[in-house]
């Protein structure tokens, strides 16, 4: 395919029904909702999570225009399209996304967004493999005892507890006049570590498993197939490319171990190898031969019959994939 059929087929990829929009208006994901429903449900259904799971913040990169774009300082890319997503720890297999397209319009900001959306994304795990929550907790809650609170006074690596019936918050001092608070339902006793820093048993547990997504993002930025748009379906379509990528990884490791072991590149080969057996069959369809003595080398492999192939022009193209169909509507055909 030449760079300027590319640019062309990018610039006309559409994910849903133009004639479909007016009905759904009020829907702010209507340009991707369907592939992105049809998506998100095949992840669950893929992999079982392991014992640990991590839920946190993911964005991706677009400073386009978007109703739903949000800023976060904190974040590499600053501005982009906000994603919760549940990951296991082990892994990093991203197992249930959820696009934040922000509040409403005329309705107040959300009460409580936190604990909504933990337990939307870990919904159906309860009791089968989560059954206790370890998370970092904010200062400005009401609810927490003011003795918590108070660093003056207090030696360095320092913790003070606090139990309830089902709850055990933990206030740590990783340097003087400064605290850490976490909540967790999965201890119930003031475990202390050993070491110079004396770190609480419940701060160690989290910092073990906190980094999920965090190490998804990494993988995803490692390797990505993000290009530059001004379009936020797109952007959304890139990363939804990435992860299902980086998932495929996970899955194919785990069905054989063996596989290219012992490689630090086993990913990158992975991709390759998925790359190709897209394009192969594709390949061995075209009639007349690329120009490039390379590229013509590859397809001579590829085709079962070198002297025949194929070399349509179409005036729209619906290409197939393990992602959802996609359309896209060409304006004049390409020779």
């Amino acid at each position: 395919m030449s760079q300027k059929r590319f640019h062309h087929i990018t610039r006309a990829l559409r994910f849903d029904d133009k004639l479909s929009r007016p009905q759904c208006r009020g829907d702010k994901l209507a340009a991707f909702r369907k592939v992105w429903d049809m998506w998100t449900h095949r992840l669950e259904m893929m992999f079982c999570p392991d014992r640990d799971i991590c839920v946190d913040e993911q964005l991706v990169p677009f400073k386009g225009r978007c109703g739903f774009r949000q800023y976060m300082p904190k974040k590499p890319a600053k501005y982009g399209l906000k994603i919760w997503a549940v990951c296991d720890v082990k892994t990093s297999y991203a197992w249930r996304l959820q696009l934040y397209t922000g509040k409403a319009a005329g309705e107040r900001a959300e009460v409580n967004q936190g604990m909504r959306v933990i337990l939307e994304l870990t919904e159906g795990l309860q009791g089968h493999i989560i059954t206790s929550l370890v998370g970092a907790i904010r200062k400005n809650k009401p609810e927490l005892p003011p003795q918590l609170l108070q660093t003056r006074g207090r030696e360095a690596f320092s913790s003070i507890f606090a139990f309830t019936m089902t709850h055990t918050l933990v206030s740590y001092v990783p340097r003087r006049s400064r605290n850490v608070l976490l909540l967790s339902t999965k201890h119930r006793i003031p475990g202390v570590s050993d070491d110079p820093k004396r770190n609480p048993t419940i701060i160690k547990d989290y910092n073990k498993c906190k980094g999920g997504v965090d190490k998804l993002d990494q993988a995803v930025g490692t390797y990505s197939c993000r290009r530059r748009t001004s379009r936020w379906p797109l952007a959304l379509f890139h990363n939804l490319i990435d992860v299902s990528l980086y998932n495929g990884y996970v899955l194919w490791t785990a069905v054989d171990p063996a596989w290219q072991q012992g490689k630090p590149y086993r990913r990158r080969l992975y991709m390759e190898e998925v790359g190709e057996m897209l394009v192969k069959p594709q390949m061995a369809k075209r009639e007349r031969f690329p120009r490039s003595s390379l590229v013509a080398e590859l397809v001579k492999r590829s085709s079962p019959h070198p002297h025949l192939s194929l070399f349509h022009s179409f005036s729209s193209l619906s290409y197939l994939s393990p992602f959802p169909t996609v359309y896209v509507h060409r304006s004049k055909v390409l020779k």
